[in-house]
Parts: C-alpha cells; structure tokens; sequence
C-alpha cells in the first residue's frame, strides 16, 4: 500500500526552497478555534507557539505580526515598529484575498505577497518556535532565526504589557 504523502504547502515549499530545515506536526481538527487550542491540543507551550496576525496601516499597506498564541498585540507597538501612524488588524473575511490562506492557517511564509513581518522578540529565546504550516492541521516548527531570514523579518517587542 503506498505511503500517504505529505501535502506541501506554499510556505514549506518555500522553506525546502530556502533549504531551512523544519518539522511538520499534523493535527485532526474539525473547526479551528484559536491558537491557544491547538498548543493545548499539542501540548505545545503558548510562549514557543505563534499566531499570525496581520493588519492595514493609515497608508493602506499591509503588515504581519507574529507572537506568541497566549498575548495581544499592541496596535500602537505595531503601527511603530513598520513606520505608521496607526494600524488595525484585517477583518477575518479578508484574510483570504490578503494572504492566500484562511483563517487558522494563516503563516507569515508563502503569501500572495511579501509583506513587511515583525516578529515579537521573545522567539528568540528559543530555540525552535512553531507556526501555522500554511493549512489547518498542520503546524511548522523552526529556528526563530530561520523563520526570520524567510520571512524578511525584525523582532521587536510588540505585544500589550500584562
């Protein structure tokens, strides 16, 4: 019987493309709730596991943000760390026409377009940090430093303080 084949996404063939190494975790998921769920549904820590937010600023240009599935973004952190005045997260229904991908499986890798990536600092205290592999079951886990060089990313500090 042939062995089931891995389904590529966009980002992990750009991640083979790149040729930095990562490790695909699946998962059954019947309706995506949030991040914080499936590190639960993984055993994964929420501070090694990040969520993909992306959002507009004044200018009408779009930005990713990456951090960790527990927090919340600090719009004005944000809208700083890109140059912009403000910035506000993109409504759900959009997400697609964005980035290529759907709500639960949203990745900073492999979008319809290479957008500006902020990445918040403390994945650099790791060293692997998981993402979403580009479809919902399927996470991607890499070095912060890798996830970084393909996504043309910056780390700063961008979440609300507790």
């Amino acid at each position: 019987m042939a062995k089931s084949k891995e389904i590529k996404t966009n980002a992990m063939r750009m991640l083979d493309k790149l040729k930095i190494s990562y490790e695909v975790i699946s998962y059954e998921c019947d309706e995506f709730i949030d991040g914080v769920h499936i590190a639960d549904q993984l055993g994964q820590p929420y501070e090694r596991m990040f969520k993909t937010l992306v959002a507009v600023g004044k200018s009408k240009n779009y930005y990713v943000y990456l951090i960790p599935v527990d927090k919340e973004l600090d719009l004005k952190a944000a809208a700083r760390s890109v140059g912009e005045k403000n910035v506000e997260l993109i409504h759900v229904k959009d997400i697609n026409a964005v980035t290529g991908y759907i709500r639960g499986g949203c990745t900073p890798l492999g979008m319809k377009k290479q957008y500006p990536t902020v990445i918040h600092e403390t994945a650099k205290d790791f060293d692997t940090v998981t993402i979403s592999g580009g479809r919902i079951g399927s996470q991607i886990t890499l070095s912060p430093l890798d996830l970084q060089k393909a996504a043309r990313a910056k780390f700063e500090n961008i979440i609300m303080a507790e």
